[in-house]
């Protein structure tokens, strides 16, 4: 009886999909997604491919988040299993780059073909990893445009009364315009989790003890020390060298960094990842900002002081002269402490912490360019970039979207762990694969015991057995809280799981599989939950997805 009223309500709402209602302000459509990240186009565009109709409700007004936000410089792990729509987008770049014209400042045979672990220019499977934002931007403008998408811009959920639910569904949601999205199925393909949270569905926010998943790499990792992102000498962490009394420098905190494996409330790291270029005729000097303070920087210059000359190692190249700029070092992009409370933090407060966040970057290439704490022959080679004059032109050529590496993260009906990355588990609903290293940047930078500075929380651990396999269950809420969205970013998944599984190419395969499995709930009169997986997987294949390593 219940599965008949459902699909009797279906038809109801088909009859009235994408229309507007007898409310000015009331839309409907069979699939409301909320969010403007890669996620959210590549979900839009399969349900319509699907032949459903489809709102995005997006609170940006540039679409594609990270992946046309400066992050061109791909993580991609292993490429073989990036598959459907996340391999047609990167076809995309590839086309846009056989162009002639859209090499302006470089010639294709002096950009060479070096990116993350896999060459930039794949021609024999006619992709590109590697790109510019601005070019990244049309690609998403392009589905838009060829898919004919609805797209609502600069439309922010109500995260207070904008969700209305009945019977374990949501109904609805308005945005602070006073605009209401009526649907069968919601996707949240936010960074933040905000449509989730706001429906009252389960997640974590922080670091999950060792303990709870049995895991080795979550939690609190004092001592671990991964990468290059730590001080390799001892450093004083006070204003005055030695004196505990002068107080910290800035930047550093004071508080205890708890016991290892430890749960905790923080939060990786964010930055933004920055477009640089060194063509005279396309840079833009860097500006000392309104609010300098130099002696934020203290603590670069002790490391310079120490003998660290790293600073140009992660200028990674994109084509046309230009880097996708990221952290590198003890002290680097990364604003590091001070995003804790960003997950669940007002729309104003979100907004201080992406100024400051814009403020102490800025800040860093003005000391990095000017400042004679810093060496002479860094100064000299900081001379020679600045922001790139053709990117994020109505944004001070300053990137739009800051890398929310992570926020909340949804607590469903299976959680991923670091034992499902090591391929330690079965997988029976196969939806996508990753295959990244389970990467988490510092979560806090603090005072060792004997009295010297430290990062701690940076992870990279490879998983085990090659690329692993994504469960379907954890796209999906638990069954008793909500049984019509699906959450594609913010997926279920322990802390140190997310570090591989946060990777842009993986958010657009997980989009992608979100919609599918949306249409078929919708055609089977189901909720997400009980969906048939033999017929989502059978989609999924149509679709092009890679599911197996033996596939």
């Amino acid at each position: 009886m219940q599965k008949k009223l459902f699909m009797g309500f279906g038809i109801a709402l088909s009859l009235l999909a994408a229309c507007r209602t007898s409310s000015p302000d009331s839309y409907q459509a069979d699939l409301i997604i909320y969010g403007g990240t890669s996620a959210a186009i590549t979900a839009a565009v399969q349900a319509k491919k699907s032949g459903k109709s489809v709102l995005v409700i997006s609170p940006d007004k540039h679409l594609g988040g990270l992946s046309s936000g400066g992050l061109g410089f791909t993580d991609t792990g292993d490429k073989s299993v990036i598959g459907g729509l996340a391999r047609d987008f990167y076809h995309r770049i590839y086309m846009y780059y056989q162009d002639s014209a859209t090499w302006r400042w470089q010639k294709p045979a002096d950009y060479g073909n070096t990116g993350q672990g896999t060459p930039a220019i794949d021609g024999d499977a006619r992709t590109m990893w590697i790109f510019e934002p601005h070019i990244a931007e049309q690609v998403f403008e392009d589905y838009v445009k060829e898919y004919k998408l609805d797209v609502r811009r600069d439309e922010w959920l109500d995260r207070t009364n904008g969700i209305v639910k009945k019977d374990g569904r949501i109904v609805s949601l308005t945005t602070l315009s006073g605009k209401t999205y009526t649907g069968k199925m919601f996707i949240d393909a936010t960074y933040e989790g905000d449509l989730l949270a706001a429906a009252g569905v389960s997640y974590h926010v922080g670091r999950e003890p060792t303990h709870q998943y049995k895991e080795k790499w979550n939690g609190v990792q004092t001592g671990v020390l991964h990468h290059d992102h730590w001080f390799k000498q001892d450093i004083s962490p006070y204003i005055v060298p030695g004196d505990s009394s002068s107080g910290l420098l800035y930047g550093i905190s004071g508080d205890d960094p708890g016991t290892y494996g430890q749960g905790d409330h923080r939060v990786q790291a964010y930055c933004f990842r920055m477009c640089l270029s060194n063509h005279p005729d396309n840079r833009i000097a860097f500006a000392k900002p309104d609010n300098y303070r130099p002696e934020n920087y203290e603590l670069l210059a002790r490391v310079f002081a120490a003998g660290w000359r790293e600073t140009f190692r992660k200028f990674d190249p994109i084509p046309n002269r230009k880097t996708d700029t990221n952290n590198h070092g003890p002290f680097s992009t990364d604003f590091i402490g001070m995003n804790y409370d960003y997950p669940d933090a007002s729309y104003e407060r979100r907004r201080e912490i992406i100024k400051q966040h814009e403020d102490y970057q800025k800040g860093l290439l003005y000391f990095l360019a000017n400042d004679s704490r810093v060496p002479a022959d860094v100064r000299t080679e900081m001379a020679e970039w600045g922001l790139a004059r053709d990117e994020f032109k109505d944004n001070g050529h300053w990137p739009h979207q800051l890398y929310i590496r992570e926020a909340r993260r949804l607590i469903g009906e299976y959680v991923m762990t670091e034992h499902d990355t090591f391929s330690e588990r079965v997988i029976h609903d196969p939806v996508g694969m990753g295959s990244y290293a389970l990467d988490s940047h510092n979560v806090q930078r603090y005072v060792k015991a004997d009295g010297y500075v430290q990062n701690e929380g940076d992870i990279g651990v490879k998983p085990k057995k090659g690329p692993y396999q994504i469960a379907y269950g954890s796209l999906v809420p638990k069954k008793s809280e909500c049984t019509n969205l699906l959450v594609p970013v913010c997926v279920s998944s322990s802390h140190i799981a997310f570090g591989s599984i946060r990777m842009e190419p993986v958010f657009m395969i997980l989009g992608q599989s979100a919609a599918l499995a949306a249409v078929l709930a919708i055609d089977q009169g189901v909720g997400v939950q009980d969906v048939e997986y033999k017929e989502l997987q059978q989609a999924l294949l149509h679709e092009k997805q890679v599911l197996s390593n033996k596939q």
